[in-house]
């Protein structure tokens, strides 16, 4: 079952269930007029949104076109949104970044941190900035959102909670991680609003591409038409998402509706761009730099631009994209 949120000039938006193609869609209104609705009850409102998705695969019902430029974030506000580091290839590569630290890269626990969740973008938002020399990023994610997880949560517990799968664009600006880790709170002002593609699915809905906690797809990152990255996102993952709410509940329950992301998806090699059509890249600008530094001395990929256009998603062995591509443009505010 694929679902997505539709503008509807209300800030939750509207849900809908989509075809099995993606190419069609249909309100849930009569079963739960939000995603998050959906989720205070899955249990109760899962299965008929199951069903309605069959009656539209059937042809029972036509529903209309699906238009993914008048998609929201599928949880436009979320009640917490939280970022793991699930790639230790990822922290191997940005801990020699200005203001990062030897000790931040942890194998044994999973790092974490809290992101705002508010105002989370739409697939094709713009990447807003109030300076363009902010050494700006993004970070492609997988995500998943959950249903509500006690204090302590054991695998098993945490791994049942999963009931959606998509890819995020963890925006990043670099030039202000250093003021936000040195003064000790963590990450605030080098991470704005984080952007969503516009389709979640259930696990069971992606097949063997979902397997041991993780997205085994690979996650195609274009950067102005050029590719820039396709790790696939269940190579290299070291921290699974049992493993991140595991840890996310280690002092607090989580409610029905929070969003954890596995860190930025990333693959062990020795690649620097520009890539050839079956290489692995990278997903996001830092580390294709501290790689490019290791071997050049320097580095070369500079960081995005206003005008530049990011695009984001997650591909299927037919090439589909799973879950809808973000596009980005990166714009002032």
């Amino acid at each position: 079952m694929k679902l997505a949120t539709l503008r509807n000039g209300r800030p939750d938006g509207q849900l809908v269930v989509l075809s099995a193609d993606l190419g069609r869609c249909v309100s849930a209104g009569r079963i739960a007029p939000t995603l998050q609705a959906a989720l205070d009850d899955w249990d109760a409102h899962a299965p008929a949104l199951a069903a309605l998705a069959a009656q539209l695969d059937a042809g029972s019902i036509a529903g209309q076109r699906f238009d993914a430029d008048l998609a929201l974030a599928p949880l436009p506000r979320a009640y917490q949104w939280i970022d793991g580091s699930g790639y230790l290839s990822h922290l191997e590569r940005v801990r020699s970044l200005k203001g990062s630290k030897d000790e931040e890269l942890q194998s044994t626990r999973p790092l974490l941190y809290q992101g705002g969740s508010d105002s989370l973008s739409g697939p094709t938002d713009p990447i807003r900035v109030t300076d363009p020399d902010l050494a700006i990023d993004f970070e492609a994610e997988v995500a998943v959102i959950i249903g509500a997880v006690p204090m302590g949560a054991t695998r098993g517990q945490a791994a049942a909670a999963i009931r959606l799968v998509t890819v995020c664009n963890d925006v990043s600006l670099r030039r202000l991680v250093v003021d936000d880790l040195q003064n000790g709170f963590g990450f605030f002002h080098a991470k704005p609003s984080t952007a969503f593609a516009p389709i979640v699915a259930t696990p069971e809905s992606l097949g063997a591409a979902w397997r041991d906690n993780r997205l085994h797809l690979p996650v195609r990152v274009e950067v102005n038409d050029v590719l820039f990255g396709q790790p696939n996102a269940g190579t290299d993952m070291h921290f699974d998402f049992a493993d991140l709410i595991v840890e996310a509940t280690r002092t607090r329950s989580l409610a029905a509706g929070t969003i954890i992301g596995g860190g930025t998806v990333s693959n062990r090699h020795d690649e620097t761009l520009p890539i050839k059509r079956d290489g692995i890249g990278f997903a996001c600008i830092a580390e294709a730099r501290t790689v490019e530094k290791l071997k050049y001395g320097r580095a070369r990929t500079p960081f995005l631009k206003p005008g530049d256009v990011v695009r984001i998603g997650a591909v299927s062995a037919t090439g589909q994209s799973v879950f809808g591509d973000m596009l980005q443009k990166v714009a002032l505010a």
